[in-house]
């Protein structure tokens, strides 16, 4: 059974890198920088001032959409803005990560527009597409802060999205910041990839990305050899996909198009979308599937060739940079 989804991208930008370290493998923050980090302004309403205990909030672009007009680069859009982000500093120290969706008056949202089943999707990546992290947080209603349990893996500068719909919002944003996390570095090079293997289940994509072309994507997941017909419906459709743009993380989180899975439906074993991106270029995707009650994410790469029509040099990161 196939699943239709429609994939547009668009996105320029800078990704903070972690120290300018991303280049050598291993590198560690020094401790003064690391002394010298704060958690940024106080969250409102939340009566703590975190201070040195939580991670470093970067901006990352403007405010509005005149700023960028790009999907996932800007900390606010249409009134709205991400406040910084309070969360654990060092790899491996348990704790939360917090925040709050705040309008043009600064008083932190309170109300939202579920859509695809939830009030807030939270995106989380290392600037070199390593560690994504697909998550729901809870909403305090009476002090407007998300939080979620939260424990860094591995060090490095992370993009925090929230992808959300505040009530009365004519659209739904994506909001973002970068977080900088302290320990020893250790950096990945995105490489072309058509597969992937994830608990004991194998994701392959067939298709070809084209720079301003509409593009089949086909992702046919697999177990022991044996086509996987059980794929369960997963915030409200079979296949769930985040697609970023390699070099500056521009963002779009699509669903499978068509109409509500009933209960009890399966599908399988492909899952397929239309693709069309801006420029050429290397992206990221990340394809959440659901079976026996269970998440799971596979991470995969392509890369875009030029179309008829190719854009400039200056329209975004090219494979050839990596």
């Amino acid at each position: 059974m196939k699943t239709w989804a429609r994939l547009s991208l668009y996105g320029l930008g800078i990704v903070l890198t972690f120290g300018g370290a991303y280049g050598v493998a291993g590198a560690v923050v020094p401790e003064s920088t690391v002394d010298s980090w704060t958690g940024g302004d106080e969250m409102d309403e939340h009566g703590q001032d975190h201070g040195a205990e939580s991670a470093v909030t970067t901006e990352t672009t403007g405010t509005g959409p005149a700023d960028s007009g790009l999907a996932g680069l800007a900390l606010g859009a249409a009134g709205y803005e991400l406040s910084s982000i309070d969360a654990p500093t060092q790899v491996g120290e348990a704790g939360e990560l917090r925040f709050q969706v705040r309008d043009t008056s600064g008083a932190p949202v309170r109300q939202y527009t579920t859509a695809h089943e939830k009030d807030l999707h939270l995106i989380v990546v290392r600037a070199d597409g390593s560690q994504f992290r697909h998550v729901h947080p809870e909403l305090d209603e009476t002090t407007g802060t998300w939080s979620t349990p939260w424990e860094w893996a591995a060090a490095g500068s992370y993009r925090v999205y929230a992808d959300v719909t505040p009530a009365g919002a004519e659209e739904s944003l994506t909001l973002s910041r970068t977080v900088q996390v302290a320990g020893d570095l250790d950096p990945v090079v995105p490489q072309p990839a058509r597969s992937d293997q994830v608990d004991g289940f194998t994701v392959t994509v067939d298709g070809e990305l084209v720079a301003g072309e509409a593009s089949e994507l086909t992702f046919t997941v697999t177990r022991d050899g044996e086509p996987v017909v059980a794929l369960e419906p997963y915030l409200g459709a079979f296949g769930h996909l985040v697609a970023l743009r390699d070099g500056d993380l521009a963002y779009l989180h699509v669903h499978a198009e068509g109409g509500d899975p009933e209960p009890g439906q399966t599908a399988g074993p492909e899952i397929a979308f239309a693709a069309q991106t801006p420029t050429a270029g290397r992206y990221l995707l990340y394809l959440d599937f659901q079976v026996d009650g269970q998440v799971r994410t596979a991470e995969l790469v392509l890369d875009a060739a030029p179309g008829a029509d190719p854009a400039g040099p200056e329209s975004g990161p090219h494979p050839e940079e990596h």
